[in-house]
């Protein structure tokens, strides 16, 4: 027998012990605190970021860490959903296990209350009065009535116990609290999609990697509108439409399709004097098949669009893919006319170049650029805008790109005007700016022209000739100094022209010994400044500038503006200079769409914690007792009470019970 029943037994025990520590308090309270520490990671840490954004951010070593650990996408980790159905089983576990005695107790009047329990409470008073023990029980349930409670009386031999009970709904409470959890759970897994991430850990579901068109999108990367729930953004230019929303999944994304097409009317946007955007809103149109006409609204910041359970936002704005028309400077052959180029944004072009084959690839439109003034501007005002911008990436053949930022308009730097054009090789640095010396018909055109005479070899070696004039005699020797002497420098404006000041003095570094290289250097510079000036007063001459009396003020500060910039083109990275010269702006709204069935069941949830976290602190179950027995012809009152919380205040109404209940049914008088 004993072998045939012990492993019932054994099998019974272990269900037990396993049942005991899922319902366990440490158990659910340890899932609680780690729960609600990834919460607060989950709301620091910036989720479903593109995996670049972290590793430009962490650096390499803790993105590998904080990946593995899945704190880019906390709630949608698995062992963040197992850790919730863990929470869920241990919660239900407890209600279960619970809820049938709370609701036992609170019908439970407890009349069979022993005398020696009742002397044993902390909060009793007992007397002697000579009523009778009916008419006692009679006056203290009418009592205890009128003040609230519900009250049972249960009459036996010797004695009659009356047991009163109030706030007894109030147990209701602790139900209510751990039942809002498991709903809580229920909604969190719901909206944490655990089918899609089974599809995933099966392969049937992954990411998209390449920057294609959504309806080049495989089928592996794309959901059906049978999704269970997600959140997903989309930008819509004005006029446009979509039926799909794309959903950031670690170092890729998904195609999420919509059972209907949002269309973008129109965006409007206002901004503060700083540039900040003040408000933005997008009207848009619903095209739905089971709609007899489309919808129509205009969302804005925490006032979305609901249609079908699915909840449109209002997140961001941006370029829409304005239409830019530009003018290409080439750098390495400035004598030519700049080329004309026509693209949009998010677009690209191919161009041939000196320099091979370069990408340009369109990014961004700003039409506004506003910059707070520098501390020493006396203007009166704190803003300036700098008016229209581009930015752009220059890419190799090798796919190594460079991104420019060039502003369409001349910007005035200490009262004269430049074109700006700032370059950086990373997001992660500032930019580097380039000042083009504008001329007065606002236009790069004269410096251009400087720098196209700087590239003339035969014009540089003829000024070089002109300024050497009869320095050196004309005895064969001197000849070939002076040939030297015109090669040298030469060279020195061709090397200047390439590679900026940083060639000249890296040609210094490799030539002239430590000891000379600055006196060198200096020298360097006078003779760049003497031919690269006298071919700047040949192009004045051409171009109606009378300079018999000499350079006016203007010119020259234009020369050396122009020097300087020279000076910086080797460092600049393109082998063209782009200028935006006329756009059509258009705006893109950026939409964040989500579907999730379980939000409505974690506001219940929620509702429920409220609820029952109210029920618990400020509606307390009290129970009093009034233990009868007859004593000399009159009758024993032995009256006690207990409380379940704030126990101070149950003490004062209990003695404010005890006073009236003194007055109804009175002490007995001392015998004299």
């Amino acid at each position: 027998m004993n072998d045939t029943t012990s492993p019932v037994r054994a099998r019974r025990s272990t269900g037990a012990i396993a049942l005991e520590f899922l319902g366990s308090m440490n158990l659910a309270i340890t899932l609680l605190v780690v729960i609600a520490i990834a919460s607060v990671i989950g709301t620091v840490l910036q989720q479903n970021e593109p995996y670049t954004n972290y590793v430009m951010k962490f650096g390499p070593f803790w993105f590998e860490v904080f990946k593995a650990l899945g704190l880019f996408d906390i709630y949608g980790a698995a062992w963040f959903l197992i850790l919730l159905g863990f929470l869920l089983i241990s919660t239900s576990i407890c209600v279960w296990r619970n809820t049938p005695h709370i609701l036992r107790d609170m019908r439970h009047y407890r009349v069979d209350v022993q005398e020696k329990s009742l002397r044993s409470f902390h909060l009793k008073a007992e007397w002697d009065t000579p009523c009778d023990r009916s008419d006692t029980a009679a006056r203290a349930a009418a009592l205890l009535s009128a003040r609230g409670y519900r009250v049972r009386q249960r009459a036996q031999d010797e004695h009659v116990t009356v047991a009163a009970m109030q706030g007894a709904v109030g147990r209701l409470g602790y139900i209510l609290s751990h039942a809002s959890i498991v709903v809580i759970c229920l909604g969190g897994l719901i909206d944490g999609n655990p089918p899609l991430k089974w599809q995933e850990l099966r392969g049937e579901v992954r990411a998209e990697t390449r920057d294609i068109p959504a309806g080049e999108v495989p089928a592996e990367s794309t959901l059906s509108t049978d999704n269970l729930s997600f959140r997903g953004s989309i930008s819509i230019p004005e006029g446009g439409t979509s039926s799909v929303v794309f959903l950031q999944l670690r170092d890729g994304y998904l195609v999420q399709e919509l059972p209907f097409t949002i269309e973008l009317e129109q965006f409007r946007v206002e901004h503060y004097p700083t540039g900040m955007p003040k408000s933005f809103e997008s009207d848009l149109v619903i095209h739905d098949d089971d709609l007899k006409e489309p919808l129509r609204q205009t969302i804005k910041v925490n006032h979305p669009l609901i249609y079908k359970g699915y909840s449109i936002y209002q997140s961001s704005f941006g370029d829409g893919g304005s239409s830019l028309s530009m003018r290409a400077w080439s750098l390495d052959l400035p004598h030519q006319e700049p080329l004309e180029l026509n693209s949009n944004v998010n677009r690209f072009l191919r161009l041939t170049t000196t320099r091979g084959e370069r990408t340009l690839e369109f990014t961004d439109f700003k039409l506004y650029n506003i910059f707070p003034l520098d501390e020493n501007d006396t203007s009166g005002k704190k803003f300036r805008n700098y008016g229209p911008s581009i930015v752009f990436k220059v890419r190799n053949p090798a796919g190594e790109a460079l991104e420019y930022v060039n502003y369409m308009l001349p910007v005035e730097l200490e009262g004269r005007p430049f074109f700006m054009s700032g370059m950086r090789a990373t997001p992660s640095e500032e930019y580097r700016y380039l000042y083009l010396p504008a001329d007065a018909a606002g236009t790069p055109q004269r410096f251009m022209a400087l720098l196209a005479a700087a590239h003339d070899v035969k014009r540089v070696r003829s000024t070089i000739e002109t300024q050497l004039g009869d320095m050196v005699g004309t005895d064969a020797a001197s000849k070939e100094v002076r040939s030297t002497m015109i090669e040298s420098i030469t060279r020195l404006v061709a090397l200047f022209v390439e590679q900026g000041i940083d060639g000249v003095v890296k040609h210094a570094e490799a030539s002239v010994p430590a000891e000379q290289r600055q006196e060198a250097i200096n020298s360097y510079v006078n003779v760049l400044q003497g031919v690269l000036g006298a071919l700047y007063v040949d192009m004045l001459r051409s171009e109606g500038v009378d300079v018999a009396q000499g350079v006016s003020d203007a010119d020259s500060q234009f020369f050396d503006d122009a020097l300087n910039t020279l000076s910086m083109l080797g460092a600049y990275g393109s082998p063209f200079y782009l200028q935006l010269s006329a756009f059509e702006h258009i705006e893109a709204s950026g939409l964040q769409i989500a579907r999730s069935p379980g939000k409505d069941i974690v506001y219940l949830g929620c509702a429920m914690l409220m609820v029952g976290i109210f029920m618990m602190f400020y509606m307390h179950q009290r129970r009093v007792w009034i233990y009868l027995t007859p004593r000399d012809g009159g009758t024993n009152v032995l009256f006690a009470g207990s409380g379940h919380r704030n126990r101070m205040e149950f003490e004062r109404e209990f003695h404010a019970l005890q006073a009236e209940l003194e007055q109804a049914v009175p002490r007995r008088a001392a015998a004299d």
